[in-house]
This record gives structure tokens, sequence and C-alpha cells, in this order.
């Protein structure tokens, strides 16, 4: 989740909403990577989740990390809730969740680099106070009942709106996890073949990255129970958006869907407002019940824009939001997948003649049938397993065109970082598969070890 954005001044003229986006709009030369992915923590004697406070727990963690790798404290209300370095931070989600959202960097090769040192920071902090981190779509064994709160006024808004307006909200904040990646785009024209290929492949990548086969102690039926669960969580804010694929969409068609976008909050002060429900047009007018007579300035916009949530999203760059938290190699996996189908022409013209052809309604269903089949999934004669393998082959060809070299030139490029991927399609295996056999065959059910066999 997101940290309150500042600055900006206030908003005077429609056009500023639509202007915001289009400042993202970058040359080619300074496209940026920024990856983000989250995790669980757990104790390692008891399995459960950790708390925010306490010998073993999430402060602990926070607490490490700040005095013993050079971290600058980020607080709410007194509270340590996250650090910042370097460009990154390290933020908590509602159920104490860690995530890394990473310093926009050049290339695959220094996002796999910082990867690895977060999470060897992360480790060396957690043996020491006996905690354990694990990648996965959704906790597979605790209840709601066992997380833990967050000390952010945020997520106690969105907590009590959730049954609202869904039957999953709760489950998506308290108990999974993904990773994703932020890419930029150059132009208006660029964001929008750059976000329609990008709903339109998020099946895919849900479906590759499917980590999440157990809820509550047992199998759920679903290779991504993540992705699931995001279909019954608030229907205003969530899904495929066919609008972005009508002629004419643009920045302008954006800030529409968002002003219809009921709001959370307004940040006012290091204190979250509750605006639960209420609409940023009536905010422009001046006329949000949350601050009678008051005004948005852009920070309160650029606020709102975080509480969307969709398979893809678009701000000043675009998020690819459909994948499962995982294993170590697919953190890097995910970003190279991405940046070989979007930051080359050649690579995202091919991408979008895969899936131009699409309907609405055979977007839907592989979103569908991605979290349920992954790549077993088959949708009007569309499989799934085919449609993946030609997604990472142009992603390859993409990553080599860009022919970024890393470790001094000794690697040519990035492409490497798809192997996992590669060992997926030939295999028509993703990590769900390989967890559902071991608890069929050698764990005899016995999902407790999934914590000492797939913990980072």
């Amino acid at each position: 989740m997101s940290i309150p954005q500042s600055g900006g001044g206030p908003i005077e003229r429609h056009e500023q909403l639509a202007e915001y986006l289009a400042d993202g709009c970058k040359p080619r030369d300074d496209w940026r990577i920024g990856t983000e992915h989250e995790k669980f923590g757990y104790c390692k004697d008891t399995l459960k989740p950790i708390p925010y406070e306490g010998e073993r727990s999430v402060l602990a963690v926070l607490e490490g990390l700040r005095d013993g790798h050079g971290w600058a404290p980020l607080e709410e209300g007194g509270k340590l809730i996250g650090l910042e370095k370097d460009g990154a931070n390290v933020s908590l989600e509602p159920g104490g969740q860690l995530e890394l959202s990473g310093a926009p960097l050049e290339n695959i090769h220094q996002t796999c680099d910082e990867v690895n040192d977060h999470l060897a920071d992360v480790k060396d902090i957690a043996d020491k106070v006996g905690v354990g981190f694990i990648g996965l779509g959704a906790a597979p064994i605790w209840t709601h009942e066992q997380m833990p709160r967050m000390p952010k006024g945020r997520y106690k808004l969105m907590t009590d709106y959730m049954d609202r307006v869904g039957t999953m909200g709760k489950s998506m904040m308290y108990r999974t996890c993904t990773v994703q990646v932020n890419l930029d785009f150059g132009s208006e024209a660029d964001m929008v073949q750059k976000l329609r290929v990008a709903l339109a492949l998020q099946p895919v990548a849900t479906a590759l990255f499917a980590n999440s086969p157990f809820f509550e102690g047992k199998p759920n039926g679903h290779k991504s129970w993540r992705s699931r669960v995001w279909r019954d969580l608030d229907a205003d804010r969530t899904g495929m958006l066919p609008f972005v694929f009508d002629e004419g969409f643009g920045f302008e068609a954006w800030v529409q869907y968002a002003l219809d976008v009921p709001m959370y909050f307004v940040y006012r002060d290091g204190v979250y407002h509750d605006a639960l429900g209420q609409s940023f047009r009536d905010f422009l007018k001046g006329e949000l019940p949350a601050l009678p007579g008051e005004k948005p300035a852009l920070s309160d916009w650029a606020d709102h824009l975080t509480t969307i949530f969709p398979e893809a999203r678009i701000k000043k760059f675009i998020e690819m939001r459909g994948a499962d938290g995982g294993p170590w190699r697919r953190l890097c996996a995910l970003p190279a997948f991405w940046v070989g189908l979007m930051y080359d022409q050649a690579a995202l013209d091919a991408a979008w003649d895969l899936v131009k052809g699409w309907d609405a309604p055979t977007r839907e269903a592989l979103r569908i049938a991605a979290s349920e089949q992954a790549l077993d999934a088959r949708v009007d004669g569309i499989s799934m397993h085919e449609i993946a393998r030609e997604a990472v082959a142009i992603s390859e060809a993409g990553l080599k065109a860009r022919a970024r070299p890393g470790a001094g030139g000794m690697i040519a490029d990035e492409t490497h970082f798809l192997n996992a991927l590669k060992e997926s399609i030939e295999s028509g295996r993703v990590p769900a598969d390989e967890l559902l056999e071991h608890y069929n065959g050698d764990w005899n059910g016995d999902l407790t070890r999934i914590y000492a066999e797939y913990s980072y």
C-alpha cells in the first residue's frame, strides 16, 4: 500500500487532473523499473503471524533494518511504520506483510541486486529475533482472526469499509501478497498501448506466477487464490477495465473513471479523515462532507489514485498488479517479463498483435480461468499455456533487443531472468502445482511443512 503523497499545490482547473498523469511522460532514455514485493512474516517457533510489537515482531524487523542497515524511519502517530533509503522504501501491509518498494532502476540486473540485498538484510535481522519470511500469494493456514493489525489510519478506514462493498476485501488486505513492477511511458499514445497490453496479459502473469493454492489450512480449488480474492473486493475500483480498450481512451478518460471511484480518506497533518464512499467530484466543488468548504490539492488527487485497484493502473507510471508473491527467482522474473514486453517497441507491437482480437468477455474469462487453472486454462479455444509461451518469447526478444549487460559486461543481456518462466512453459507447472504435489505427496497433507521448505 502507498504512503501519503505530498506537494503539488491546489487544484484550480479540471485540466490539472489529466496533466498530473501526463507529467509522467518521459523520453525513452529516462524510463526506469520499480519493483515491489510483499512477504509474510511468522514466528519460527509457533508458525503464527508476527505481531506489530514485541520481541518477535514487525517492529523488531523495522528497527533492525533502521539501526543495522542504514534505513531512515517513517512514522505515523509516533509509531514506526516504514523506512526509506536511496529512493526505495519499506512499508507495512495491513496484516504486517513487509513490502519493499524498490528504487527506480535502469535494468533488471540492478533490480535483482536490490531484491537480493533486501532479502539478505531482512533475513539477517529476522534470524536474530526468531522470525521467518515466506513468499506466497495468500497466507496458507492463518485465519482472519489471527492476523495482526498495523497502526496505520488508512488501513483502519479501509477495513471498516470493505464489508460494505464486497466479501473478500479484508482477505485481500490481511492475507495476500503480490509482486508487481512499475514502468514508464513516453507519451499518451504509448501509455494507451502499454496499458491495453498490460490489462490483456495480466491473466498470463497470474497464471505464470500462481502461488496460492491453499487457504485456511487446505487446498482452495484455485492455483491463485489471491486473484480469486480480488474478484470480490469492490467492483467500483477493481477489474479489467473494458473502457481502456474504447476508441479515444487517454488520460482524460482515466480521470473520469477515477473521479467515479468512491473515496476512502483525505490525509491532513498526519491524520486520515474518513471520506468513505464520498465523491472526489464533490471535493473539487468544495462540497466534500468530510471537509466542508475545503478543496483538494494535487496531493489529494495523487492519494486518491492510490486507492484504485484494477489489474493494471496508471498514476505517473503504469503498475502491473496481477501476480502472486513468490519465491526468490520470480521476484526478478516478474519485472523481466514486463520490461521485455514494454520497453522495446517491436516487442510491444507483437504483444498487442497477440491480444488485440480479444473482447472484454474473453479477457475477463481468461482472468477467471487463470486464477483457477493457471497454465491449464482454456477459454474459447485459447490455450493459456500457448499464450504464455508466446508472451514469454516476445518478452525474451524484447530483452535481447534492449541488450542491457550485467556483471561488468560478463552477461550480455537480461534474458536469463526469464529462466524460471521458461521452465514453467516447458513443464506446464507453476509454483502452485509444485506446492500441491508436495501437499498430496511427501508432506502427507501437513501444510506446516511449507514454512521450512519455502521461506526466504
